[in-house]
């Protein structure tokens, strides 16, 4: 490929969990390579990261990894005009092996660093497939480890408006998963069983946050699920769906009540309803048409239906692929920082608790 002067081209690397992802992206639009690899099956046994071990399968992944992103866009190191890199907020030993990579790279070829926070590029990862956003937006990330409520009055510019207290949704989405003996990671399998139940069977008391509504809780419904397993007498399906190896969808339900299907349908439906009233109160507040919702929850298609259903405003999702930890998203957050001469220093640190916005 022949690469234009005027094209700018940014290496984009993600480490901050457990997926070493790498991506090229032009002029912060166009996704010439995306390749992530995955730990899942290193954590499936365990039920959920272990830290650790996620460092260590990045320090074998990362260089092939950004190999087959450079050579799947057909570009070299020395056809960048920059690198960006996840600093935080994530798991400090996962974010030091991408973070040290760049520099690295950076410093052999006399390339600008950039620094670039993972939350950030989850919002950038609706923007990279949107031709036009009304501003100001609310962005609503939703993942993991992550529960945000942010406005986002013009690219770049973001106000925090309210976060979770206690569990993020997806944490509370896998750690329900794995109580109900469903595979790592629960979330998509919740998603998965939940048509097959009824959403309004089992009726769990919506959060009720004092001091700011916008804020979230999820321990509360955690706790009731929990609750529930220990009042229905279901000990015995759920060591039979743990036994189960990589089962299928019908292999699960086969071992799965009708009880529980339902309990799994409510579960998912108040999850949904918490997320999307708060998201729809913040547009309300700011006079905004526009919710951006992201994150690896982003990709619940429960969560997607929902928000079809809900009139009067614009709702904004990635595509799958861009859904869970990319590093597509990554370059394409760092445009901005490119263009405006941002740059880090070789001195840059991770930040495992890094904010986005106050």
């Amino acid at each position: 490929m022949e690469v234009g002067n005027l094209q700018t081209l940014i290496l984009g690397i993600e480490s901050s969990c457990d997926e070493t992802a790498a991506a090229v992206v032009a002029d912060g639009k166009r996704v010439l390579s995306s390749i992530v690899a995955s730990q899942l099956d290193v954590h499936a046994r365990y039920g959920g990261v272990v830290p650790e071990l996620a460092s260590r399968e990045h320090l074998r992944a990362i260089t092939p990894v950004i190999r087959e992103a450079l050579e799947k866009a057909d570009v070299k190191l020395g056809d960048l005009s920059a690198i960006a890199v996840t600093s935080g907020p994530g798991l400090v030993g996962s974010l030091l092996v991408g973070v040290t990579y760049a520099k690295a790279l950076c410093f052999a070829r006399n390339l600008p660093l950039i620094s670039v926070n993972h939350v950030e590029g989850h919002i950038h990862s609706v923007l990279l497939q949107s031709e036009v956003i009304t501003f100001p937006a609310v962005a609503l990330v939703v993942s993991g480890g992550h529960t945000h409520l942010f406005e986002v009055s013009e690219p770049g510019v973001y106000k925090l408006l309210g976060k979770t207290r206690d569990d993020a949704a997806g944490e509370a989405f896998d750690k329900v998963g794995k109580l109900l003996g469903f595979p790592y990671p629960g979330g998509p399998v919740i998603d998965k069983v939940a048509p097959y139940g009824e959403p309004r069977a089992v009726k769990f008391t919506f959060a009720k946050m004092s001091g700011n509504a916008l804020d979230f809780s999820f321990s509360g419904i955690k706790t009731a699920m929990l609750r529930w397993t220990e009042a229905n007498n279901v000990r015995a399906e759920i060591e039979a769906r743990r036994a189960l190896v990589n089962p299928s969808l019908d292999e699960l339900l086969g071992c799965t009540s009708q009880a529980t299907r339902d309990v799994v349908a409510s579960f998912q439906f108040t999850v949904i309803e918490e997320l999307l009233r708060r998201a729809i109160s913040a547009a309300e507040r700011m006079n905004s048409e526009t919710i951006i919702i992201a994150g690896g929850v982003a990709g619940n298609s429960g969560l997607r239906a929902a928000a079809a259903c809900r009139g009067g405003f614009q709702f904004l999702f990635p595509g799958l692929s861009l859904s869970t930890d990319n590093a597509a998203m990554i370059a394409a957050a760092a445009l901005p920082k490119f263009q405006r001469r941002d740059f880090a220093g070789l001195d840059l640190r991770v930040k495992a608790g890094l904010a986005l916005a106050v």
